[in-house]
């Protein structure tokens, strides 16, 4: 269980970026963050792992205390927290299975992970999460030779492969063509049930979120300003979140693009109009 206690970030610069941030993420749950550009979603999920320092408040993962870690310490901790990145974070020049096992980073060590010497037992784990991502054909292409799709699904194997216990997910589908993008989240939200993880997952795309979470939390100015089910994301909690818009407009995905989505998804213009959400369909 991961837990957010007053937790709050202000710059050298005298901007707040969070504040006051109260959170807990049972294990198991999938959590959307939504909110307009600059409201925060980056900066909270970038403080879980201590990639930017919270000026405030503590942080737990199941009880232990992550705000208060340094050195070897804060280094082991991070392995329970896989992150998976907008831009990949990938090394063009290696190979997908190269880019996987560098996962195993935080328990091999530098030397050995410098001579690309793995347990053979590191190297089958990389091997069967490539074939769960749909890659196992590509494991000795460069990265830098795939596609958006197959680079963020490499991310999400080498995240997988820390065996961690929650996954921080940042801005996934942000470069991906809608039915991509689907596929990417499906396949996070199919992992994250398999293997019993948390996660948090900053997302721009209300619908998406609205798909595949089974929470959803708002941000505006650094502050949460809804928490709850996808059902209750409503027109006017929209507004709130991002300002004035015609969210009963907003127009509802083709037939082709709501296949297999979770029966408790539901679009923008089905919660305001509490329309039940259309019935999952085959793969897509």
């Amino acid at each position: 269980m991961l837990t957010l206690n007053g937790v709050g970030k202000r710059y050298s610069t005298g901007d707040r970026a969070l504040n006051n941030i109260e959170l807990t993420l049972p294990n198991g749950q999938v959590m959307a963050l939504i909110g307009p550009s600059g409201a925060g979603k980056s900066t909270l999920i970038r403080c879980v792992n201590r990639l930017v320092e919270p000026s405030e408040g503590n942080i737990r993962l199941d009880g232990m205390e992550l705000t208060s870690l340094s050195g070897q310490k804060l280094r082991q901790a991070r392995r329970a927290m896989g992150m998976i990145f907008q831009e990949y974070a990938l090394v063009d020049r290696l190979s997908v299975m190269e880019n996987v096992l560098s996962g195993r980073l935080g328990y091999v060590g530098f030397w050995r992970s410098f001579a690309r010497r793995y347990p053979q037992e590191a190297v089958a784990e990389a091997f069967r999460l490539l074939e769960r991502v749909g890659l196992a054909h590509a494991m000795d292409k460069r990265a830098d030779a795939l596609s958006g799709g197959q680079r963020q699904r490499v991310g999400i194997a080498r995240a997988l492969l820390q065996s961690p216990k929650l996954l921080l997910v940042d801005e996934p589908t942000a470069s991906l063509d809608p039915k991509t993008s689907r596929q990417i989240m499906r396949l996070i939200r199919e992992l994250c049930a398999e293997r019993g993880l948390a996660a948090i997952i900053n997302i721009h795309d209300v619908a998406l979120a609205q798909q595949f979470a089974d929470r959803i939390v708002g941000l505006r100015a650094g502050e949460i300003v809804f928490d709850g089910p996808p059902s209750e994301l409503t027109a006017e909690m929209l507004t709130t979140i991002y300002g004035e818009e015609e969210w009963d407009t907003t127009p509802e995905p083709l037939a082709s693009e709501t296949e297999n989505v979770p029966s408790s998804a539901v679009t923008p213009r089905q919660a305001v109009n509490n329309v039940p959400p259309l019935a999952a369909g085959g793969a897509l």
